[in-house]
C-alpha cells in the first residue's frame, strides 16, 4: 500500500558534524547526557557507531531520549520467512574471470516488503569480523507498518531505482526518490514505507568502517559531493502503545525478530553525529577534463568507505556517472576499454550508460566485472564515437552533453567479491552479454605511417613525419643499430600515430 501524500519533510543539513534535534522543546537534557530524570519521564539510550576510544575525529555516538528503551521486547527468535537470498556468507559462492549482467530484477507478484525482497547478488570479507561488504538488489510492494529492521552487520547505501520511499527511522523521516541516496548506520531500526505500488534499487552494505566523503586533493575546497547537500532527520516519534510490532535484527546475515507491544520510532529528542541521512545526486557538482583525455572513474566518487589502515586503498567507493558536458578534443570520449586491478559492480538508474548502445543494459539491471575481468565500450558504441562504420556521427568535434536523462552508479572496491549461487543462477542472467564486444574489428594497418596529432595548445604547424626509423616522440631516431631495429621503432611509431590521429569524435548524445 502506497503511502499517503504529505507536505515536504523538514532536514538538517551537514556530514560527519554535530547534530541535535527535539519534537517536544527542552525534551534535550541541558548540559549533561544522562541525567537522573530526564525531561518528560523519557528513557536516555547511547547509541555507538565506534569503539568507545576511536580517535575523537572519527567517533561516532548518538545519544537518544525514548519513551520506552530498546531492550523492552520478548527474546529473539529466528524469523519464520527466511529469505534465502539474503546472505553475509561468501564461502560458497563463485568467482569468474568472465563479464557478467543482469537483465532488471522483477517487481514480486505476490506481497513483498523490502527486508524480505532482498537479494544478495555478491560479497566478500565476514560480517562477524567486520571486514568486507555486500552488494544486493532489493524488489518489493508491500510497506513495513508494524516491523523494522536493525541492521547489526553494517551501514547500508540505499540507492532507489524504481519507487520513492518513506525510510522512518528513530531519528525521524527521510524521503528518498529515485535519483537520491541514503545511508543508515549499524544498527539504527527503521522501516520502509513504500510511496508508490512498488519498488526496486541496489543497496551497498559496508562490514567495516562507515561512508565518509572522499579527500579533494587538488581540486581544493569544494567540489563534488558538498557537505551541505547531505540532509539529516528531524526529531519525529509515535506514543503507539498495545500494537503488535516486530522488530527484526540481522546478525551475520541470518534475520531475527522480537515482538513487542509499542512503535520504535519512539525517539522524543536525540543528539550526536550517528544518523541517518539522504542526499540527492543531482547536487553533485563533477569535474572532468577540459581539453583532452578521459578521466579516471574516481573523479565522480560520492562517498568512500576507508580501508583500516591510513593511505591503504578503500573497503568501496560509491561512484556515479551523472549528466555533464564532455568537451575534450581529439579524444574517444567514452570510457575507454579496461583492465582494472579494482572490481567494478555497476547499475542503472535511468536512462542509457554512455559505455553501452546494444539495449541490454537498462535501468534496474546491473554488470559485475571482477580483478582485471576486460571491459569497455561495446560495437555500437566505439563505432558512433570513433567516427567508425554506419553508426558514425557526422558532428564536429564540439561540445556535446550527455543529456539529462541519465544516470549510472558504480560500486567499485579493490576486493575480489564472490558471487553467490541465487545471483548466478537467477532468470535475470544476461547469457549473452559477450556478443556486445563480438564485432569489435581490427583497424590496424601497418602502412599507415601517420604522425603525431597537434593537441590544442601545443603549437602550430604540421606535425613531423613519422619514417621507419621514428622513435615514440615522432622524432626521427639516429642511434638504430640495425633495419630490424629500425623495423621495430617504425611499428611502435605507427601505432602510437594511429591512436593519436583517430578521425575526430563525433560525442555522445544521448
Amino acid at each position: 500500500m502506497a503511502a499517503e501524500s504529505a507536505p515536504p519533510l523538514q532536514y538538517q543539513s551537514g556530514f560527519g558534524n554535530e547534530f541535535s534535534s527535539e519534537a517536544l522543546p527542552g525534551a534535550l537534557p541541558q548540559a549533561q547526557n544522562n541525567p537522573k530524570t530526564c525531561p518528560y519521564g523519557l528513557y536516555a539510550e547511547q547509541l555507538s557507531g565506534t569503539h568507545f576510544t576511536a580517535p575523537r575525529v572519527l567517533n561516532r555516538r548518538s545519544w537518544l531520549y525514548r519513551i520506552r528503551p530498546s531492550v523492552t521486547h520478548e527474546p529473539f527468535h529466528p524469523i519464520n520467512f527466511p529469505n534465502e537470498t539474503l546472505t553475509a556468507d561468501f564461502s560458497g559462492g563463485t568467482v569468474t574471470p568472465n563479464q557478467l549482467r543482469w537483465r532488471p530484477f522483477p517487481i514480486p507478484s505476490e506481497p513483498v516488503d523490502w527486508v524480505r525482497g532482498l537479494f544478495t547478488l555478491c560479497g566478500t570479507g565476514k560480517a562477524a569480523t567486520k571486514e568486507g561488504f555486500a552488494i544486493h538488489v532489493y524488489a518489493c510492494n508491500q510497506s513495513m507498518h508494524t516491523s523494522a529492521l536493525a541492521n547489526a552487520d553494517g551501514d547500508f547505501l540505499i540507492v532507489p531505482q524504481q519507487g520513492a520511499l518513506r525510510l522512518k527511522t528513530e531519528f525521524g523521516l527521510l524521503d528518498v526518490a529515485p535519483g537520491e541516496v541514503a545511508v543508515v548506520p549499524r544498527g539504527v531500526r527503521f522501516a520502509v514505507v513504500l510511496h508508490c505500488a512498488a519498488a526496486r534499487g541496489y543497496v551497498l552494505e559496508t562490514f567495516q568502517g562507515h561512508f565518509t566523503l572522499p579527500d579533494l586533493g587538488p581540486i581544493g575546497a569544494n567540489g563534488l559531493a558538498n557537505p551541505r547537500d547531505f540532509m539529516h532527520p528531524v526529531a519525529w516519534y509515535e506514543d503507539v502503545e498495545g500494537v503488535p510490532y516486530n522488530v527484526l535484527h540481522k546478525l551475520e546475515g541470518h534475520l531475527f525478530t522480537a515482538a513487542q507491544t509499542f512503535s520504535p520510532f519512539n525517539v522524543v529528542a536525540w543528539h550526536g553525529n550517528y544518523l541517518p541521512y539522504k542526499y540527492d545526486l543531482a547536487r553533485f557538482c563533477p569535474v572532468n577534463a577540459v581539453a583532452f583525455d578521459h578521466p579516471d572513474p574516481s573523479i565522480f566518487t560520492v562517498l568512500t568507505v576507508p580501508g583500516l589502515v591510513p593511505g591503504s586503498p578503500p573497503t568501496a567507493d560509491f561512484v556515479i556517472f551523472p549528466p555533464r558536458w564532455l568537451v575534450a578534443e581529439h579524444t574517444f570520449r567514452p570510457p575507454y576499454y579496461h583492465r582494472n586491478t579494482a572490481s567494478e559492480f555497476m547499475g542503472l538508474i535511468r536512462g542509457q550508460y554512455e559505455a553501452k548502445q546494444d539495449g541490454g543494459f537498462r535501468p534496474g539491471g546491473a554488470s559485475l566485472h571482477l580483478c582485471m575481468t576486460p571491459h569497455g565500450p561495446d560495437t555500437a558504441t566505439f563505432e558512433r564515437a570513433a567516427g567508425e562504420g554506419a553508426a558514425a556521427s557526422a558532428a564536429p568535434d564540439g561540445p556535446s552533453h550527455l543529456g539529462h536523462d541519465t544516470l549510472a552508479f558504480m560500486f567499485e572496491t579493490t576486493a575480489i567479491p564472490r558471487i553467490t549461487p541465487a545471483a548466478l543462477g537467477c532468470p535475470a542472467v544476461d547469457r549473452d552479454y559477450y556478443k556486445c564486444w563480438v564485432g569489435l574489428k581490427s583497424h590496424f594497418d601497418p602502412t599507415a605511417l601517420p604522425g603525431k596529432a597537434k593537441l590544442p595548445g601545443h603549437g602550430g604547424g604540421a606535425a613531423p613525419a613519422a619514417g621507419p626509423y621514428a622513435n615514440g616522440n615522432g622524432n626521427t631516431s639516429s642511434n638504430t643499430s640495425s633495419a630490424a631495429e629500425g623495423g621495430k621503432g617504425g611499428t611502435a611509431a605507427a601505432a602510437a600515430g594511429a591512436g593519436a590521429l583517430a578521425p575526430e569524435p563525433a560525442g555522445v548524445h544521448v
